[in-house]
């Protein structure tokens, strides 16, 4: 590490120290509400997280405690979460931006970082990624400008790619969108598309049924719901014999065919700054929105054997990491 990065870093922990020691001569630690889908699932972004406020001098159970709550994939436990997280006084509510519209129900004050935001603005969850307003802030996943990257990737894998199946929780606005955007980028690219909507676990073995394997892949669009059922998404896709494209690694690590997103480990690393400044004071609708300007092509060579696709070495030469 470079001497002026670590004193950097040692200027930023110490900052928070004092409020930490503030915070105990009362008798009250600093709280983290956080909310997830799935403690496994989240397992490496939760991990980052916590690594990072370390680094920024917020020890867990020493500096700072974190309530971590899981909705596993049910939209109706936000509301109940996010009520106990009143209750409990938390200082900042760390999740992602699906969650986001109920939580600002249960609290206008508490301020809310989202470390994983599709189209932030367009979804409602801030008033302009510069000034945020209000008591939210997070990164933004351009999921608009992905789409349609993704599907340019997919089809070079995939040349028969003629007919796209889209899975999205269409009870959830932020994946809604991301399923519009794609779809638009599908008709560009002039690929038919077969919309798979799903709002509960219970609708994704009936999604894959009706679609009876008339689709040559599948786009998966990213939510709490899909992130708490992904072992039973890509069991039943590879049972279809459908090659998977995602937002992100995390999948392609268990077994989706492959991903072209943002990092989402170090989207919920970066995520940890802004609750330490808003623990320091800074408003959350002062802290502009975040983009990533690094994204990552990842594939999976097992799955891509096991679906009986052959993937050009030149795509593979191009690819961030190949996972076999």
């Amino acid at each position: 590490m470079r001497r002026r990065e670590f004193i950097t870093l040692l200027g930023g922990a110490a900052a928070c120290w004092p409020l930490a020691a503030h915070a105990q001569q009362q008798g009250k630690l600093p709280i983290i509400g956080f909310l997830g889908a799935d403690a496994v699932a989240f397992g490496p972004w939760t991990a980052a997280f916590v690594a990072r406020m370390r680094e920024l001098g917020w020890i867990e159970g020493r500096t700072i405690a974190i309530e971590y709550r899981w909705s596993e994939g049910r939209p109706e436990r936000y509301a109940e979460i996010a009520a106990e997280f009143v209750r409990l006084k938390v200082d900042v509510i760390v999740t992602v931006g699906s969650a986001v519209p109920i939580v600002k129900q249960a609290t206008t004050v508490i301020p809310i970082v989202f470390a994983v935001g599709i189209d932030p603005v367009g979804s409602g969850l801030v008033a302009s990624l510069a000034k945020p307003g209000g008591n939210v802030t997070g990164l933004s996943l351009q999921a608009n400008d992905l789409a349609g990257k993704r599907l340019e990737l997919l089809r070079q894998v995939v040349p028969q790619l003629h007919r796209l199946a889209i899975m999205f929780n269409a009870g959830n606005a932020q994946p809604a969108l991301e399923m519009a955007d794609t779809q638009a980028a599908a008709r560009k690219l002039g690929l038919e598309v077969a919309p798979l909507e799903i709002r509960q676990a219970e609708d994704i073995a009936p999604a894959f049924q009706a679609l009876k394997a008339q689709a040559d892949a599948i786009y998966v669009a990213v939510d709490q719901l899909v992130v708490a059922n992904r072992t039973r998404i890509l069991t039943l896709a590879l049972g279809e014999r459908l090659p998977t494209i995602f937002s992100t690694r995390d999948f392609v690590k268990v077994g989706a065919f492959m991903s072209y997103g943002p990092n989402y480990s170090d989207l919920f690393r970066h995520s940890a700054d802004y609750v330490d400044k808003i623990l320091r004071g800074t408003k959350p609708g002062d802290i502009p929105v975040e983009q990533p300007t690094k994204f990552e092509l990842v594939i999976n060579l097992t799955t891509a054997k096991a679906l009986g696709v052959t993937v050009p070495e030149s795509f593979l030469l191009r690819a961030d990491e190949v996972i076999e």
